[in-house]
């Protein structure tokens, strides 16, 4: 067909036709002409102009009233919201299409239908503000799509109720929110050949993680059928975390951690021999339990996804929102929508606002945390937005879903806690741009938290969001790392949870110092190796239970606990990459290893645990070799299949020089060589035996790790856990520091790297000036004492120049 000012095909279009068409049209038509070439797919469509749009206004003579309406907006209170909203609806709908319109949109879609070789093809419709999808605005979600449109008729329903959706109360709220006013935002309208994802899966990725801005990670979410079910927060969907550096390396494993979700309802298209209007041509229908506990994509697919999302990324400079469907006709993957990231992409902040939970009360519900910060408030449970005026000021909303009809209510919200979604749902990104504390996916909020009952909601412990009884004390304080210079002394994390390693990556660091694998196995593979490996030892029918449903992906348990520590260790390493990540093998005593599930069968019972059968004692010992040896398959699999070489592994609690060669050789039967590869094995110096014989032992390791809670209490021959006895513990006792000094020289002697693990040089100034003075390579911190560690580096570094 001729090309008009009023349709445009894709193959008319780029992206710097925002102005005619919306950034989502003007974004298809730039991947539909450049990227379907370089083998991404992207369907076929066109464009209903904002041309189009103004020429339905002055056709109805409607343009003036609908200006007059929207300057007539309570921008304090919003109290008129809803009747300027539903009278503009109203006087869009109640218009009339010119014939010219309606000619161009029937010749246009009977070409596309020709062009696809389907008579009525089923279609996507989808609204496009021209002011969309800005590195400062995205209208998404605010105005309405509607999915498997079908013949002329349904199509010019489904444009006019695109036209309306320009008014939604949440569209009006945001446009005065980003600034624009009246009519200054028109709408064009996109028609674009279905994927009959119905028949498969579909869902959205991003190109940074929407969390914390990490922007070496692509984010992956999946469910059944239409991806609707994500974008409204209805559904648990699949998730993978695919690393960038690797992804493009068809030799090496690029998912760093994918997890099954729940994907409680699939989006279908309703029957074609029913008549129906273009908003019910969908339908959900419950999740088939098979269905629900299988991946909707496979592992190719994945990583097929991910290279697409990689190079539209690259092709437009930043970091991308992007919808992509699976067809299961064809088995074929499409991108659908590509969008800029609005959040991370407006620049990383350099002030940060640290949260930290003083106590902790009744765990109600948890779920997906969005950001790091806690809530308390009065909890309001409102299931329609309708009701929305029943939230009040400083009130938690308390709900069973969120999707774009809440935004209005959502910015009221001090907290927001779901029964369902995703951390890629259409609401967690809403939630992120507002700043506001949300758990979203909980399963019974709704169920377990009472109308009006004081909560605490706790996005501030990990991944992981909590929601608590009561209104429980927390701190906020404020960690400013805009000019703060990095020391010659390398600062290094001590880090336990995975979860957090993409935010902290932003801090200022030379990489991980001591990663703990005891939280990783604890929180996400709660189970004792043996039991795994062992499992008809198990008499217990509820343990029996709970290694099932926890292994049900797996034929072997052993495979299990492998995939997850590596999982764990991979997002750390992927986090800090290229720098080192030194992962200390497990460290639980006996007690610590009892409470896993199935651990009780298998554990001995010691009387000081702490002094008892740990560490490097029980890789070598018959007891305990098989469970290393999953402990070492799993690092195999972070350094040789993912490509994580910066993993460096340490030994803790080596008494004798005989263990450290006992362990280094058990590690070589286990396909772990030292210099292999470049692995380098360290060991933890925190037994008084160690800096006697640290010579010795650093002809056997590649570096030191002093551990000086270990050696402080060791040293001095005290419980740190003792009240009685606490005010005898200090990492400055001279007894202790005599033995830190030797071990640093010791390493320096034989050229070895040495560093240490503790909270001491960022409490005590002085101490900090002690290490830099004995020329420690490294000092590692937890989270909460970096920056003042790093300050109090600097300032012994500068007090020992001026000397």
């Amino acid at each position: 067909m001729k090309g008009t000012n009023r349709i445009l095909f894709f193959d008319q279009i780029s992206i710097s036709d925002i102005a005619k068409v919306g950034g989502k049209n003007a974004s298809l038509g730039e991947m539909y002409n450049k990227l379907n070439p370089k083998g991404i797919n992207t369907p076929n469509g066109f464009s209903l102009t904002a041309d189009a749009y103004r020429l339905f206004l002055e056709h109805n003579m409607i343009e003036q009233q609908l200006n007059d309406l929207l300057f007539s907006l309570d921008t304090k209170q919003y109290s008129n919201l809803a009747i300027i909203g539903e009278t503009s609806r109203t006087l869009i709908l109640s218009g009339t299409f010119p014939t010219e319109i309606i000619d161009e949109i029937n010749e246009a879609y009977k070409k596309l239908s020709n062009d696809c070789g389907i008579k009525n093809l089923d279609v996507a419709v989808r609204s496009s503000a021209t002011a969309e999808d800005l590195p400062t605005a995205s209208f998404a979600g605010r105005m309405e799509s509607f999915l498997n449109i079908s013949g002329e008729k349904q199509l010019l329903e489904a444009v006019h109720l695109c036209y309306a959706s320009l008014f939604t109360d949440r569209a009006i709220k945001y446009r005065h929110d980003m600034g624009f006013t009246g009519m200054d935002i028109a709408i064009s309208v996109g028609v674009q050949q279905m994927v009959r994802s119905d028949k498969a899966s579909s869902g959205v990725a991003f190109t940074i993680d929407p969390d914390s801005g990490f922007q070496n990670a692509i984010i992956i979410n999946s469910c059944w059928g239409l991806g609707e079910n994500i974008v409204q927060g209805r559904i648990t969907p699949d998730e993978w975390i695919v690393f960038k550096p690797t992804l493009l390396n068809n030799h090496l494993n690029p998912v760093l951690k994918s997890r099954c979700g729940k994907k409680e309802y699939t989006m279908v298209y309703v029957d074609k021999t029913k008549s129906v209007s273009a908003e019910k041509t969908i339908i959900n229908r419950d999740t088939l339990l098979e269905k629900q506990d299988k991946f909707s994509l496979t592992h190719q697919e994945v990583i097929q996804l991910a290279q697409w999302c990689y190079k539209i990324e690259q092709h437009y400079g930043k970091a991308m929102d992007i919808e992509w469907a699976k067809d299961g006709l064809t088995n074929q993957l499409y991108i659908v929508q590509a969008r800029p990231e609005t959040i991370h992409g407006k620049g990383r902040k350099q002030i940060r606002e640290i949260f930290t939970l003083k106590e902790k009360g009744k765990l109600l519900t948890k779920g997906i945390a969005l950001g790091d910060k806690i809530a308390t408030g009065k909890a309001r449970i409102i299931l329609n937005p309708r009701d929305g005026n029943q939230l009040q000021k400083g009130e938690v909303l308390v709900t069973d879903i969120t999707n774009p009809d809440w935004d209005p209510v959502l910015k009221k919200a001090k907290g927001i806690v779901t029964n369902k979604g995703g951390r890629t749902s259409h609401a967690a990104i809403v939630a992120r741009e507002m700043g506001t504390v949300a758990v979203v996916g909980c399963g019974n909020a709704t169920e377990v938290i009472k109308n009006g009952q004081e909560i605490t909601v706790s996005c501030a412990e990990g991944k992981e969001g909590h929601v608590y009884e009561g209104i429980l004390k927390m701190e906020i304080s404020e960690q400013d790392f805009s000019q703060l210079a990095m020391p010659d002394i390398a600062p290094m994390f001590i880090l336990a949870d995975p979860d957090r390693a993409f935010e902290l990556s932003n801090y200022p660091n030379k990489g991980v110092g001591l990663m703990r694998l005891e939280f990783a196995i604890s929180n996400a593979i709660k189970v004792h190796p043996l039991a795994l490996i062992e499992p008809e030892k198990i008499q217990d029918e509820q343990v029996k239970k709970e290694l099932k449903e926890l292994t049900k992906e797996y034929e072997d348990g052993k495979n299990y606990f492998i995939d997850k520590l590596a999982e764990a260790v991979s997002m750390v390493a992927a986090a800090f990459y290229p720098k080192d990540v030194i992962v200390r093998m497990s460290d639980f005593k006996s007690n610590e290893y009892a409470n896993l599930i199935g651990g009780m069968y298998f554990e001995p019972h010691e009387e000081n645990p702490m002094i008892g059968f740990r560490g490097a004692s029980r890789y070598y010992s018959d007891f305990y070799r098989k469970g290393f040896a999953l402990e070492c398959e799993a690092m195999k699999k972070v350094r040789n299949e993912m490509g994580m070489t910066n993993v460096k592994l340490m030994i803790p609690f080596c008494r004798t020089l005989e263990e450290g060669r006992k362990v280094i050789a058990e590690m070589a039967i286990n396909g772990l060589t030292q210099k292999e590869n470049s692995l380098e094995i360290y060991m933890m110096v925190e037994i008084p035996s160690n800096v006697i014989l640290a010579d010795e032992f650093a002809k056997l390791f590649d570096g030191f790790s002093i551990g000086s809670n270990d050696l402080t209490q060791l040293t001095l021959g005290l419980d740190r856990d003792s009240a009685l006895i606490s005010y005898l513990f200090s990492e400055e006792n001279p007894a202790v520091k005599g033995l830190i000094r030797e071990a640093i020289r010791a390493a320096k002697r034989k050229g070895i790297k040495v560093g240490l693990c503790g909270q001491a040089p960022s409490d005590i100034p002085a101490f900090a000036k002690f290490l830099v003075e004995e020329e420690i390579d490294s000092i590692s911190f937890n989270p909460d004492a970096l920056i003042k560690g790093i300050e109090n580096i600097i300032d012994a570094e500068r007090e020992l120049v001026k000397q």
